[in-house]
Parts: structure tokens; C-alpha cells; sequence
């Protein structure tokens, strides 16, 4: 492999990062609002505390940015035919943008449920429709999006793994070792929902927030 390929694909990844990291939410709250999403609600720059801050549009608005910003490096990655090492290292850097975005200085970052649907799904869009199931189906009942996130990103890896070797599915090992490692790091950014959860005071889907006592 010469220089100039492995200059390539180091951009390439550099730009996945770059697009990852732009922080949708922080942009749709301050444009429809001129709010910062950090000193909001949750303090998330997700989807779904852009929906507290500033209304339902906004918040699906920058769901479906967010989704896109995961699944654009991964299509051009492909598109450039970069190999399959790039292409799931693109998705990879894509979610850790996200979470650690430059451009807010690496701190306060959301999640990377959205972005990671996004990246995953482009890579495998079975198993992330099975998960995309699992999601519904737990939030649904529980009445919990981060439980039902975290069910989620743990059933896409083994959906993978059920899947494997059937169909069109990927099989190299930087494609199974991304389907495991995207899902693990927006787990661990779950930990405090995952404390509220245990305690019993995670805020539930529709539930309002207590009034502060006057």
C-alpha cells in the first residue's frame, strides 16, 4: 500500500469524524430557540432532549441528522472503495464524534444512539432493523427510551453473530469487531440512565418533570 492510499483513507477517517461530530441538536435548539441544549433538560446534545428543549420538530428534525451523519461515511467510504477495515473504522469514528465532538470542545456529546443506527444500519441493515424492532417493542412497555436504547444496542451484536454467515451479511473481523465496539461505547455513555434505572427514578416516556417546590 503506498503513501498516498494511506493518506487517503487517514482522511477519510479524519472527515468521519468531522461529520460525527457535528452537534445537530446544540445547532436545532440555538436556531429554534437560541437556548444552549446543555443547560436544558437532561443536558444531552441528543435527539431526544431537542424534543424537551424546543418541540417535537426540532427533536426529529435532529434524530434524522443525527442518523445521517452515521450513515454518510459509511456510504462514501464504500463509494471510494475503501477496504473494510476503513469503512467500519469510518462508522466507528463517526459515533465517537459524536460523543466527543470537537467543535464543543469534546465535551458534551450525546449518546450516539441515533448516529450509531445510522452507521450500523449502513453496514448491516438487518440486524439494525431486528434492533430497531427491539427498541420499539421495550420502549413500548417500559415507557423508558434508554432502556429501550440499551436493549437495543445489545441486541445488534447479536443479531450479527445470529446472522452470521447467511445471506449478504459481512464477515470480516473489523466489521464484527465494530458491531460489538459501537454498541459497548454508547452503552457505557447510557451509565447514568442505567443508575437511574436501578434506583427506579429514570424519567419515563411523557412523564413530566416534578415542579421545584416554590
Amino acid at each position: 500500500m503506498t503513501a498516498g492510499f494511506v493518506l487517503r483513507w487517514l482522511a477519510l477517517l479524519v472527515g468521519a469524524y468531522l461529520v460525527g461530530a457535528i452537534p445537530w441538536s446544540w445547532l436545532v435548539v440555538r436556531w429554534k430557540t437560541g437556548q444552549d441544549i446543555r443547560q436544558v433538560g437532561s443536558g444531552n446534545v441528543g435527539a431526544t432532549n431537542a424534543m424537551r428543549a424546543a418541540g417535537r420538530v426540532a427533536g426529529a428534525l435532529a434524530l434524522l441528522l443525527d442518523v445521517a451523519k452515521g450513515v454518510a461515511p459509511v456510504l462514501v467510504s464504500r463509494a471510494v472503495e475503501a477496504p473494510p477495515l476503513v469503512v467500519s473504522c469510518a462508522a466507528t469514528l463517526a459515533v465517537l464524534g459524536h460523543m466527543y465532538p470537537v467543535w464543543l470542545g469534546f465535551h458534551g456529546g450525546g449518546k450516539g444512539v441515533a448516529t450509531a443506527a445510522g452507521a450500523l444500519g449502513a453496514l448491516a441493515p438487518i440486524p439494525a432493523l431486528i434492533s430497531a424492532g427491539v427498541f420499539l417493542v421495550v420502549a413500548a412497555l417500559s415507557r423508558y427510551v434508554s432502556l429501550g436504547s440499551i436493549a437495543a444496542l445489545i441486541a445488534f451484536p447479536l443479531a450479527v453473530l445470529g446472522l452470521a454467515g447467511r445471506g449478504d451479511a459481512p464477515r470480516d473481523t473489523a466489521f464484527l469487531v465494530s458491531s460489538a465496539l459501537v454498541p459497548a461505547l454508547s452503552v457505557w455513555k447510557h451509565r447514568g440512565n442505567i443508575r437511574r434505572l436501578l434506583a427506579g427514578t429514570e424519567r419515563r416516556l411523557g412523564a413530566r418533570r416534578e415542579a421545584k417546590p416554590s
